[in-house]
Protein backbone atom coordinates (compact mmCIF):
# COMPACT_ATOMS: atom_id res chain seq x y z
CA UNK A 1 0.00 0.00 0.00
CA UNK A 2 0.99 3.55 -1.15
CA UNK A 3 1.52 6.46 1.00
CA UNK A 4 -1.35 8.51 -0.35
CA UNK A 5 -3.72 5.57 -0.14
CA UNK A 6 -2.45 5.02 3.49
CA UNK A 7 -3.12 9.01 4.12
CA UNK A 8 -5.90 8.83 2.29
CA UNK A 9 -8.12 5.83 4.15
CA UNK A 10 -8.34 7.39 7.55
CA UNK A 11 -11.88 7.43 8.70
CA UNK A 12 -12.42 4.34 6.03
CA UNK A 13 -11.44 1.23 8.08
CA UNK A 14 -12.18 -1.80 6.93
CA UNK A 15 -12.63 -1.01 3.11
CA UNK A 16 -9.61 -1.79 1.71
CA UNK A 17 -10.38 -5.66 2.55
CA UNK A 18 -13.92 -5.57 1.41
CA UNK A 19 -12.57 -4.18 -2.05
CA UNK A 20 -11.14 -0.61 -1.86
CA UNK A 21 -7.83 -2.58 -2.49
CA UNK A 22 -8.15 -4.94 -5.15
CA UNK A 23 -10.32 -2.02 -7.62
CA UNK A 24 -7.11 -0.08 -6.62
CA UNK A 25 -4.94 -2.11 -8.37
CA UNK A 26 -7.19 -2.60 -11.07
CA UNK A 27 -7.18 1.08 -11.95
CA UNK A 28 -3.51 1.31 -10.95
CA UNK A 29 -2.88 -1.74 -13.55
CA UNK A 30 -5.61 0.03 -16.44
CA UNK A 31 -2.84 2.70 -16.48
CA UNK A 32 -3.85 5.30 -13.38
CA UNK A 33 -1.54 7.19 -11.40
CA UNK A 34 -1.57 6.16 -7.66
CA UNK A 35 -4.04 9.55 -7.14
CA UNK A 36 -6.43 9.10 -9.65
CA UNK A 37 -6.25 5.17 -9.67
CA UNK A 38 -7.26 5.69 -5.84
CA UNK A 39 -10.39 8.42 -7.03
CA UNK A 40 -11.62 5.42 -8.84
CA UNK A 41 -11.91 2.93 -6.89
CA UNK A 42 -13.28 5.34 -4.02
CA UNK A 43 -15.91 6.08 -6.58
CA UNK A 44 -16.26 2.42 -7.60
CA UNK A 45 -16.42 1.30 -3.72
CA UNK A 46 -19.06 4.20 -3.12
CA UNK A 47 -21.40 3.31 -5.51
CA UNK A 48 -21.86 -0.24 -3.64
CA UNK A 49 -21.73 1.27 -0.62
CA UNK A 50 -24.76 3.34 -1.43
CA UNK A 51 -26.52 0.71 -2.81
CA UNK A 52 -26.98 2.03 -6.46
CA UNK A 53 -28.75 -0.78 -8.29
CA UNK A 54 -29.42 -2.50 -5.18
CA UNK A 55 -31.19 -2.50 -2.20
CA UNK A 56 -31.05 0.77 -0.06
CA UNK A 57 -28.46 0.96 2.05
CA UNK A 58 -27.95 1.52 5.77
CA UNK A 59 -27.08 5.19 6.94
CA UNK A 60 -23.92 4.80 7.96
CA UNK A 61 -22.85 3.09 4.43
CA UNK A 62 -24.37 6.38 3.09
CA UNK A 63 -22.08 8.37 4.69
CA UNK A 64 -18.91 6.26 3.92
CA UNK A 65 -20.12 6.55 0.68
CA UNK A 66 -20.37 9.98 0.81
CA UNK A 67 -16.55 10.54 2.23
CA UNK A 68 -15.20 7.87 -0.50
CA UNK A 69 -16.82 10.21 -3.16
CA UNK A 70 -15.83 13.30 -1.19
CA UNK A 71 -11.76 12.20 -1.33
CA UNK A 72 -12.60 11.01 -4.93
CA UNK A 73 -13.33 14.57 -5.90
CA UNK A 74 -10.50 16.18 -3.99
CA UNK A 75 -8.05 13.61 -5.36
CA UNK A 76 -9.19 14.37 -8.82
CA UNK A 77 -9.58 18.27 -8.86
CA UNK A 78 -5.43 17.84 -6.93
CA UNK A 79 -4.29 15.76 -9.51
CA UNK A 80 -6.23 15.53 -12.54
CA UNK A 81 -6.95 16.94 -15.62
CA UNK A 82 -10.72 18.54 -16.42
CA UNK A 83 -11.49 16.38 -19.14
CA UNK A 84 -10.94 13.33 -16.18
CA UNK A 85 -12.65 15.18 -13.91
CA UNK A 86 -15.84 15.17 -16.15
CA UNK A 87 -15.87 11.82 -17.06
CA UNK A 88 -15.90 10.90 -13.60
CA UNK A 89 -18.45 13.37 -13.00
CA UNK A 90 -21.00 11.84 -15.81
CA UNK A 91 -19.59 8.25 -14.66
CA UNK A 92 -21.40 8.85 -11.35
CA UNK A 93 -24.12 11.10 -12.67
CA UNK A 94 -24.94 7.73 -14.69
CA UNK A 95 -25.31 5.42 -12.45
CA UNK A 96 -27.18 7.37 -9.96
CA UNK A 97 -29.90 8.13 -12.80
CA UNK A 98 -30.10 4.40 -13.70
CA UNK A 99 -30.62 3.44 -9.86
CA UNK A 100 -33.12 6.24 -9.52
CA UNK A 101 -35.20 5.32 -12.74
CA UNK A 102 -34.77 1.55 -11.70
CA UNK A 103 -32.11 0.80 -15.10
CA UNK A 104 -29.16 -1.45 -14.98
CA UNK A 105 -26.21 0.49 -13.84
CA UNK A 106 -23.85 1.54 -16.74
CA UNK A 107 -19.94 -0.69 -16.41
CA UNK A 108 -19.04 1.76 -13.64
CA UNK A 109 -14.98 0.02 -13.84
CA UNK A 110 -15.06 -0.22 -17.50
CA UNK A 111 -16.32 3.81 -17.61
CA UNK A 112 -13.69 5.14 -15.17
CA UNK A 113 -11.09 2.77 -16.63
CA UNK A 114 -11.95 4.73 -20.09
CA UNK A 115 -11.78 7.92 -17.44
CA UNK A 116 -8.31 7.28 -16.47
CA UNK A 117 -6.91 7.45 -20.04
CA UNK A 118 -8.84 10.58 -20.86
Amino acid sequence: MTRIVETELEALDGLWESGLGEAYGAYLAGGGRPETALAAALVEVAVRLQGLGGAAASPPDLLRGDLCLARASRLLAQNAGLTQQVAFARTIEDAAAAAAAGRPLPPVRERLLEALAA
